[in-house]
């Protein structure tokens, strides 16, 4: 997949919330790139910025687009 979405997940503050993004993003979206790094609140995924950010959505977080 050649999309590429980056976001910035603020209200994402620790190691359970890495883990809960990182499932949903890679339950979503089985075989993508996920990156998640708890230090920058930043969040990249090799898939559709809107499906991931409704994901994310979905998980209980509030990605910001970068």
């Amino acid at each position: 997949m050649n999309d590429k979405a980056t976001f910035t997940v603020n209200d994402m503050t620790c190691g359970h919330c890495v883990g809960t993004v990182r499932k949903a993003l890679n339950t979503a979206f089985p075989g993508a790139e996920v990156s998640v790094d708890l230090a920058t609140h930043r969040v990249e995924v090799a898939a559709d910025a809107d499906k991931a950010a409704g994901v994310i959505r979905e998980a209980g977080y509030t990605p910001e687009p970068v």
